[in-house]
């Protein structure tokens, strides 16, 4: 049943400098909670810690909300952290979601595996190829898209309140720039168009250097390009804004390995350009292997994608 429209939550709160300190006393001579702590990097919050009226305090981090539907709960006195879990409608939708996307990028990296290895071993035409790569753009198409609807559709914390997530009613699009996770997913998905128009191009006979250059490798340099942001945002998300490298913490690890993908992608992308003096790529061996090796990253990434639900 279509859930009821929410008040709107302000996904995050209005940034003013971290304090611990505790607010003015209530007339009762109570003091005020602590304003809220927001962490992140730049314009961009991807953590905050408030103080609930019990005593006990709440830490919203982004993407444990927006994947899993989780918020860290502290009771007052307790030496451990409990997880606040979104509601059944929010759980059962981010499920899905998470499923949807994980294989889509699963698929959509194999098949474009598939392309460069046909490519490069010679077991087909230019065609055989373009086909291949163009069915993976599809997926990966598919895959941007769903991770900004995950973005879109999460359920919303509500500082101050009793630490819980708020579900709110299905959007297929929602513009939140000033969100890292929105913003990564945007331009995640706006490369897979760019990418498409490449693909679309590939199919193109009978291009000169130039058009070949202008056509096909520009959007796929452009793509990579977008791919390579994408990345960087979600690395902030991650890390709060600050480079490190967190091994146990399986977000990092599906972010650090499409990233990597995305890094192998510009290397290929930058081999593809067709000198015009020979009209050859500038290295095939090199763009076809950077192309294999990165689809197979995101191959990677999507299997581990699928154990990052809720």
């Amino acid at each position: 049943m279509e859930q009821p429209e929410q008040p709107e939550q302000s996904e995050q709160p209005e940034q003013s400098a971290p304090t611990d300190r505790p607010g003015r006393p209530d007339p009762a001579g109570r003091p005020a909670p602590a304003a809220p702590r927001a962490e992140g990097a730049g314009p961009f919050t991807t953590r905050v810690t408030w103080v609930l009226p019990d005593g006990g305090t709440a830490v919203w981090e982004s993407r444990p909300a927006r994947r899993r539907g989780l918020l860290a709960v502290r009771a007052p006195g307790a030496a451990g952290t409990r997880h606040s879990r979104a509601d059944e409608v929010s759980v059962a939708r981010l499920r899905r979601l998470n499923t949807i996307a994980s294989l889509a990028f699963v698929l959509g990296g194999a098949l474009f595996a598939a392309g460069a290895a046909v490519a490069q071993f010679g077991s087909g035409d230019a065609t055989t190829s373009a086909v291949i790569y163009f069915t993976g753009g599809l997926c990966f198409n598919t895959g941007g898209y769903v991770t900004l609807l995950q973005v879109i559709n999460a359920p919303r914390h509500v500082p101050g309140g009793q630490g819980s997530l708020v579900t709110r009613r299905w959007r297929w699009w929602r513009y939140e720039p000033v969100r890292v996770d929105w913003l990564s997913a945007f331009v995640l998905f706006a490369g897979t168009l760019v990418f498409a128009v490449n693909l679309l191009d590939s199919f193109l006979q009978g291009l000169s250097v130039q058009q070949v250059n202008r056509l096909i490798w520009t959007p796929d340099v452009i793509g990579c390009v977008l791919f390579l942001i994408s990345g960087h945002l979600g690395l902030v998300e991650v890390c709060h804004g600050r480079p490190r490298l967190l091994p146990r913490d399986l977000g990092w690890w599906i972010v650090a390995v499409n990233q990597l993908g995305s890094v192998l992608f510009m290397v290929s992308a930058l081999a593809a350009f067709t000198k015009p003096s020979t009209g050859s790529l500038v290295n095939a061996d090199i763009a076809n292997w950077g192309t294999l090796t990165g689809a197979l990253c995101f191959s990677v990434g999507g299997v581990l994608q699928l154990f990052e639900r809720p």
